[in-house]
Order: structure tokens, then C-alpha cells, then sequence
């Protein structure tokens, strides 16, 4: 699912799979839309007709477009420690975040990789 803000929300579309939306105030309530959707697609077609990506166990996998990740994370990663964890300056990823300029595929890779560092970095830790 491939999650994207707009000017006053969030909305998630499949790419392999048609007929899922999803909409919300938040990434939260968007990936809880994204269940409904589908416990509905189940609930009023006929087995027959659902798509096959929902037939039987299947998983999401979460995407976000670069400018909306940097919007909805600004609120816990500053552009700073951004740059920090992948190498790309605060005015390139200012620049991401409002939408001045589109990533290119190695930036976004760049970035993706920074996080999930970081993210490893975190798992790692016990308090």
C-alpha cells in the first residue's frame, strides 16, 4: 500500500491489488482503513471475486512517498538528525519535504537505508 498525504489527510492505494483505499487523519487510522477495506471486500463479494492477493494469508507492505514520510516523521526526527542518519543535507531534504524538488531513486534509497539503520540501531537496545 502506498501511503500519501494530502493538504488535509492521508490516503493509501494498493498497487497490485485493486479495489483497496484507504483514508485518514493519520497513518494509523489510514492502515486501519486499509484492514476495513478488505474485511469488507470479504464480507460483500463472493469468494470467487475477491483478488487473489487477499485470498488465504497475505501481508502489506507499507510505502510512503518521500515528502510525506519527512512530513508525517518531522514531528519525531528533526531534519537534522535526518542528515545525520543518511547523508543527505537538511536544505536537499527541506526541499523533499516541501515538495521544491522529487527525489531521485538513489536518494530515496539513500534515505530508506538511513532510516532502517537507524531503526536497527534502535531494535538493538534494551533499557
Amino acid at each position: 500500500m502506498v501511503i500519501e498525504k494530502s493538504s488535509d489527510h492521508y490516503g493509501a492505494y494498493s498497487e497490485n491489488c485493486d479495489g483497496i483505499y484507504a483514508a485518514g487523519k493519520n497513518v494509523e487510522a489510514v492502515k486501519a482503513d486499509t484492514f476495513e477495506a478488505i474485511r469488507l471486500i470479504k464480507k460483500n463479494l463472493p469468494e470467487s471475486k475477491w483478488p487473489k492477493q487477499i485470498k488465504g494469508d497475505f501481508e502489506i507492505e507499507w510505502r510512503m512517498e518521500v515528502p510525506s514520510f519527512l512530513e508525517y516523521y518531522s514531528s519525531f526526527m528533526s531534519l537534522a538528525g535526518m542528515e545525520k542518519m543518511t547523508g543527505i543535507n537538511q536544505k536537499q531534504l527541506s526541499n523533499y519535504l516541501n515538495r521544491r524538488t522529487i527525489p531521485r531513486k538513489k536518494q530515496s534509497d539513500r534515505i530508506c537505508e538511513g532510516i532502517h539503520r537507524f531503526a536497527e540501531e534502535l531494535l538493538s537496545i534494551t533499557l
